[in-house]
Parts: structure tokens; sequence; C-alpha cells
């Protein structure tokens, strides 16, 4: 029953349903154009706004890859804080919602049984290194935010400049947790 109302309230966190954003907030610029054959592979979370669908969660990571109805398979892991080993997991689904660039995706984490296509949120690819190897990820209401990479680290200089942007952007920097 816990892992039920964790899902319910996970979508519904995701998905803005009852969200409150700022309209004083600049338009989130996303990058030019994302080559999802490149994208997919797995990424390290370096840094993110916490949330309570990821509380206790440590060592995440995100596996993207291409299924067969030409939208993204989006497996996230964790370890389990204080725990013997215990991981956690959820897979979902993404789609593009701009053709043009891929760098706006729709995410949706679905409950077994239960259908709810209405609920998906926004997964804005808004910095990406051009050899792939490090991105960063957020959403218009600048709700959430997280900085990925392929490798475990991030070199300090790479890290101090998507923060830069980010706050740029303004996403609330100071609520970002690393690792």
């Amino acid at each position: 029953m816990k892992k039920l109302t964790k899902t319910l309230f996970i979508i519904s966190t995701l998905f803005g349903l009852g969200a409150c954003s700022s309209t004083n907030l600049p338009k989130l610029q996303t990058v030019e154009r994302v080559d999802l054959d490149r994208y997919q592979g797995e990424w390290h979370e370096i840094a993110r706004i916490d949330h309570w669908f990821q509380e206790g969660c440590i060592n995440s990571t995100a596996n993207y890859s291409m299924r067969d109805d030409g939208d993204i398979r989006v497996l996230n892991q964790c370890d389990v804080e204080n725990s013997d080993g215990e991981t956690d997991e959820a897979i979902g689904r993404a789609w593009v919602v701009d053709q043009e660039s891929n760098a706006k995706l729709k995410v949706q984490f679905p409950l077994k049984g239960i259908k709810l296509p209405f609920l998906a949120g926004d997964y804005w690819i808004i910095a990406l290194e051009e050899n792939y190897q490090y991105a960063m990820v957020g959403d218009p209401k600048r709700e959430y935010l997280w900085i990925l990479a392929r490798n475990e680290v991030l070199p300090q200089s790479d890290l101090d400049n998507l923060l830069k942007q980010a706050k740029d952007a303004g996403f609330p920097i100071e609520q970002l947790i690393y690792k």
C-alpha cells in the first residue's frame, strides 16, 4: 500500500497537479538539437532538486533506450540510503513533443494495471555537452532539475558552468543535493 500511495503521489507531483509556477520566470531555453541515439544509455545523477519521490535515493542512474514503438524506455534506479544493499527502480516511457529539436519530451511512469495517459511530466534538455558526456534536464516551472553525466563524477569546472546556467535560467540551485 505504501508503494502505491508513493507512486500516486509521484505521478501527481511530477506532472504538475496542484503545482504552482511563477509567471515572472523567463522562457526556459532548451538545447538546439538532441540526437536521441546518442542520448541513449546510462546517465549518473550528479545533482538534483530533491523531491520526496527520490527521498533516500543515492547513486541514482537513469537508463534510456528506444522502444519498438519509437518512444523511449526509461529505467531509473538508485541505492536506498541506510539500507543493506536495497535498491529501488521505476520504469516508464518518454516521448518527444518537439520533433524539431528532440529536446522537449514528456515522461510518464504508469501504475501497474492503471493507465493514466493524461499524466506526463516535462523533461526538457537544457544543457548537453557536445560529446554527450553530461546533460542538464529541467522543467519550465523550475520545480525539477537534474544534472546528469556519463561518469559518476563530473569535473568541477563543468559543474560550475551548469550551476551558473541553471541559476541564470531561474532554477533554485540552493535546493540542489549532490549524489
